[in-house]
């Protein structure tokens, strides 16, 4: 098997127009930033440099990260973050869901994404057109998933199926010095749940639209006006197989979820450089 090359931060910088860097592993692990990171950002800031942060996450708004990102030292402004959150706006837009009823699990960020992209919030009780888990946090989880469970079903046996969106389809995220679920893990619990209940039913799946599914490349290469650009990821399935579908340089830097025998990765997954570390 082909050794994948060690390539170093400064050689990236001065190869590509615009570094896309993933956050969780890469840039954080919550409550703190990873080494080496904060002095990278410091130093595109320094250069003029664009970049943009590519993050599954949708839990927070652009501004309230970007108030994170600054308690941790990494000045990114909110205009280089680019949320799975902010991809429900042409989701909805494209699916013809604009005033549709939805319910949100997630945060109250989670829940202005579903606004901004002019859907209508409404409580765990009532009736809905669409379900969007925005988070695994911000709300009780068995007791809110119960009570959405119900009504889910109740409506699919009136004949009557809601839409189902998890903007972020990870399963897990780096935080602190372990790992958590993250809100695909909460997608695939409502699916294994309704692949019981309806067996002849194939359709009733989430609609994924984070890394590695194109939408949030294509956002990336819209704002960047090139192609020149290089990820910087931490997760071979979403980041790298992202990037490399869309034809995008991608690189694999092992401070997050990283497997330590790349070797083993389907071809899809391989990075084309690996990096040990932001540092310079």
């Amino acid at each position: 098997v082909m050794m994948i090359p060690l390539t170093s931060f400064e050689e990236l910088v001065a190869r590509f127009e615009v570094i896309l860097f993933d956050s969780d592993g890469v840039l954080t692990r919550w409550p703190s930033a990873v080494p080496g990171a904060p002095e990278a950002i410091a130093h595109l800031n320094s250069l003029g440099k664009t970049f943009f942060v590519l993050t599954n996450d949708a839990s927070a708004l652009p501004e309230t990260r970007s108030v994170r990102y600054s308690k941790l030292g990494l000045d990114i402004d909110p205009s280089k973050i680019i949320t799975s959150g902010l991809l429900l706006k042409n989701y909805f837009s494209t699916m013809d869901l604009v005033g549709s009823k939805c319910v949100v699990l997630g945060t109250e960020d989670s829940a202005s994404y579903v606004r901004q992209a002019d859907g209508t919030v409404v409580s765990f009780d009532e009736e809905f057109d669409v379900l969007v888990i925005g988070d695994q946090e911000g709300f009780p989880l068995l007791k809110a998933t119960r009570k959405v469970l119900g009504n889910l079903f109740r409506q699919i046996d009136l004949g009557h199926t809601p839409y189902l969106v998890v903007p972020n389809p990870d399963l897990i995220y780096p935080e602190g010095d372990g790992y958590s679920f993250a809100s695909g893990a909460v997608a695939q619990m409502f699916e294994s749940a309704l692949a019981q209940r309806y067996r002849d039913r194939q359709d009733l799946k989430f609609a994924r639209l984070g890394k590695p599914h194109p939408a949030m490349f294509e956002e990336a290469v819209r704002r960047c006006g090139t192609r020149n650009v290089v990820m910087i990821g931490d997760n071979p399935d979403t980041d790298i197989r992202g990037a490399n579908q869309m034809g995008i340089t991608s690189v694999l830097v092992e401070t997050g979820v990283a497997t330590a025998d790349l070797t083993v990765l389907p071809d899809s997954d391989r990075p084309k450089y690996r990096l040990t570390t932001l540092g310079l």
